[in-house]
């Protein structure tokens, strides 16, 4: 397979990413020039047929079906949405969607089944390895480990993504095996050991700076995927203004949205 890339599209002047790796699917890492169109709208750019889908998003590691969406929704009479950060789809034409910031965008996808999942992975719902299990809900449907594609969007960059040790330390359980979680040195100690490491040094006390998307990466290759099965978008949320809202630089709560389509 190769390396995978990431190309510029344009719609209507308005341009938006996607990435070679799920080249069969109609998805889209949507910038902040779309921040106007919803969902919906969205989805009639890439598949009028298709039925859009979104959650309430909550930081956490629940990764819903339409089916559970809408059930989830039936059951709260004043909720729009249904809570969630990941949808997985069982049916063709179901487009799926996750908003962020500078919080990573997951779109995962299963080249035999066509099934697909969008997942919102901020340093919360990674350390609660939100993708894992949306994995864990791939393999529950049929998939196979060896058949699904998983690429990471734009998200902010470790260099300027700076965070407590106590943080960093959180995050850090989900991929190192702890008897004593609360040792915060010790973990970091280890997590600075490992190969290509998602730690970072800070200059300021009591702080680091990390890498969430490469969190991710290892939770995925802890899992068995293999390195050409994941795509990770070169660009940062925070660095470049000119394409995407990025709390962290203006701490206003404006998002974009990224999707795919099952087939």
């Amino acid at each position: 397979m190769l390396t995978p890339s990431w190309q510029w599209q344009n719609w209507r002047g308005l341009p938006y990413l996607t990435c070679s790796l799920l080249a069969d699917w109609q998805h889209g890492f949507f910038t902040q020039q779309f921040d106007s169109l919803s969902p919906q709208q969205l989805t009639e750019i890439l598949q009028p047929e298709a039925t859009a889908y979104r959650l309430k998003q909550v930081h956490g590691n629940a990764v819903l079906t339409p089916t559970e969406i809408e059930t989830e929704i039936a059951s709260e009479t004043e909720e729009i949405y249904a809570p969630g950060d990941g949808i997985i789809t069982t049916k063709p034409l179901e487009s799926v969607w996750v908003a962020s910031a500078d919080c990573t965008p997951v779109l995962i996808a299963d080249r035999v089944t066509g099934k697909v999942a969008a997942v919102h992975a901020g340093w919360r719902g990674t350390a609660q390895k939100i993708v894992p299990v949306a994995i864990a809900r791939f393999l529950s449907l049929g998939s196979s480990l060896d058949d699904l594609l998983v690429a990471m969007g734009p998200a902010i960059a470790p260099e300027v993504y700076q965070v407590s040790e106590t943080v960093a330390a959180e995050v850090s359980a989900s991929i190192i095996p702890q008897t004593d979680a609360n040792d915060k040195e010790k973990m970091l100690i280890q997590l600075a050991e490992l190969p290509n490491s998602p730690l970072f040094p800070d200059p300021q006390p009591g702080k680091v700076k990390i890498d969430v998307r490469r969190f991710n990466q290892i939770q995925l290759e802890q899992l068995g995927l293999r390195n050409e099965q994941v795509a990770i978008a070169p660009f940062c949320t925070y660095q470049q203004p000119e394409h995407f809202f990025s709390y962290r630089r203006s701490k206003q709560k404006k998002i974009q949205w990224s999707g795919i389509i099952s087939k």
